[in-house]
């Protein structure tokens, strides 16, 4: 931890879609499948202060400057070097719990995990202040009455034309509300998981906890205990900031990207929180750090030539907690028929997980036939797609794709069953027609709403080239095709402020490749 410590330190996180395990992802054993995204929050953690003031030792509290440009917003805090209390002293008192948890608690695994000699470092770096600035790609949030107001039509075209880290314009609906925050319009990539992951790392990286890859040679099998510890911190920050343990795949596919997720026992948390009162912060993170995190993480990714597109509709959003809540009501009411529809959901993403694995695959074993397969079923509608199988290693990829289509079919059929019981619109009528005017156009392998339904957004898997006549169909049908696909990689250091050029061109040579 020498001197180019208290250099700019800029980390960023990628947003996600959770293709299956919608529900039933929030109980144990259930799997989801959680694709991470080019979507990335960034953060840029620097000194707030260029040098040491004479008297600053005996300094009993630290600055920190929060800055969020794109809601033109600055925060002033005061951080207790003792307890680790923080306070907002800045007039407009517009707080950020997410990022507030996470500098509490990145000071404290710093504090509770650094030896002596490191930690007078530590002191020395925090004395100098916290200048904190985040930033969140522009696929987070909704563009479209930018887009409308400009005249413009609603493509992924009009959408590139914005610059980068466009300012959000608020939804000032009822602000006046003295507790009332204003909300901005969102995808659905998680937000608030990415920014909390992408803080976490930066200040980790930052206070020398931990050492972060950079972008170019991404993370390898040498720094997952780092990972781990980014993961940690930003599951416990997030789920305090939130005020709820909830499943988590949003944070882990932030830290360590594209997986296969099986959440973590509640009781990782909720037992060190129950336990802390009064404890000291460092002590209840030590906790934290040593504890049984149960959750299980798989490499999964999508196929190679398929595409991942996600549309925004603009019927306004979804409030997860009070679907959520609904289906919770409606298994507490009627646990035979819920157990069942659950049953047959887990059985329907299991399918769909087993066809997309074994075309992984099929892909290495087997390119030639594969990719012949693709490129062919790319240009047809699905019904046709048999007539590709003139061979046996053709026929195997056919196959797969077809178990797939025939999986999604099934997932959202009981993803509308569940929905009609607990009385919420996982899948409302207008997406449903919507999705399956998707499933029919040439090149369509899967569509379906992502993560717990609703009017959020929806996704669309496609096979080579076809992403683009999905898009063009969308905005008939007033849907606007995000930028967003998939990156399978996590956390990562980047090697300059994201609003420079060289940074932007750098970042996009590297999803391209």
């Amino acid at each position: 931890m020498g001197s180019e410590r208290a250099m700019n330190v800029v980390a960023s996180a990628p947003g996600k879609v959770l293709m299956t395990g919608g529900y039933l992802i929030l109980e144990r054993p259930n799997a989801g499948l959680v694709l991470s995204t080019n979507a990335r929050f960034y953060a840029i953690v620097k000194p707030l202060y260029e040098e040491l003031k004479p008297d600053s030792w005996a300094w009993a509290w630290t600055d920190v400057k929060l800055t969020s440009p794109q809601l033109s917003r600055e925060s002033m805090y005061k951080l207790a070097l003792k307890n680790l209390a923080i306070q907002c002293v800045s007039l407009s008192e517009v707080r950020n719990p997410f990022v507030e948890h996470a500098i509490q608690y990145s000071v404290a695994a710093a504090y509770s995990t650094l030896d002596k000699d490191k930690k007078e470092l530590l002191q020395k770096l925090l004395v100098r202040g916290l200048d904190i600035t985040i930033l969140g790609s522009n696929d987070f949030y909704s563009y479209r009455k930018q887009i409308e107001g400009r005249g413009l039509p609603l493509t992924p075209e009009s959408l590139a034309s914005l610059p980068p880290f466009t300012s959000i314009t608020f939804n000032t609906e009822d602000t006046n509300e003295q507790n009332c925050k204003p909300e901005v319009a969102k995808t659905g990539l998680g937000s608030s998981a990415a920014m909390t992951t992408a803080v976490v790392a930066a200040l980790l990286h930052y206070l020398g906890v931990v050492r972060l890859s950079s972008s170019k040679d991404r993370q390898g099998k040498k720094d997952t205990a780092d990972l781990d510890i980014v993961h940690m911190i930003a599951q416990t920050a997030h789920c305090n900031a939130q005020g709820k343990v909830g499943s988590g795949f949003d944070v882990s596919s932030a830290v360590y990207g594209s997986q296969r997720y099986v959440r973590f026992s509640p009781e990782v948390i909720s037992s060190p929180q129950a336990a802390a009162r009064g404890v000291p912060l460092p002590e209840f993170i030590t906790c934290v750090l040593k504890g049984k995190w149960d959750h299980e993480r798989t490499e999964f990714s999508l196929p190679p030539l398929m595409t991942l597109s996600l549309g925004e509709p603009g019927i306004g959003g979804s409030s997860t907690p009070s679907m959520v809540g609904a289906v919770k009501k409606w298994q507490k009411s009627d646990p035979q028929k819920s157990l069942e529809t659950w049953r047959r959901l887990s059985e329907a993403n299991a399918a769909l997980e087993t066809q997309l694995k074994l075309l992984s695959s099929l892909a290495k074993e087997q390119w030639d036939a594969y990719r012949c397969v693709i490129n062919n079923c790319s240009r047809l509608r699905s019904d046709t797609w048999i007539e590709q199988a003139n061979e046996p290693n053709k026929e195997a990829v056919v196959k797969a794709l077809l178990g797939a289509k025939d999986a999604m079919f099934a997932i959202r059929y009981h993803m509308r069953q569940m929905g009609e019981a607990a009385g919420v619109p996982i899948e409302p009528e207008s997406q449903t027609r919507l999705l399956d005017a998707t499933m029919n156009l040439e090149g369509v392998l899967l569509a379906g709403v992502p993560g717990a339904g609703g009017f959020d957004a929806i996704f669309s898997v496609t096979l080579g080239d076809s992403s683009s006549t999905v898009a063009k169909i969308w905005s008939s049908f007033n849907v606007l095709a995000l930028l967003v696909t998939e990156d399978p990689h996590g956390v990562s250091l980047e090697t300059a402020d994201p609003r420079t050029k060289e940074i932007t061109s750098a970042v996009s040579s590297i999803h391209i490749e």
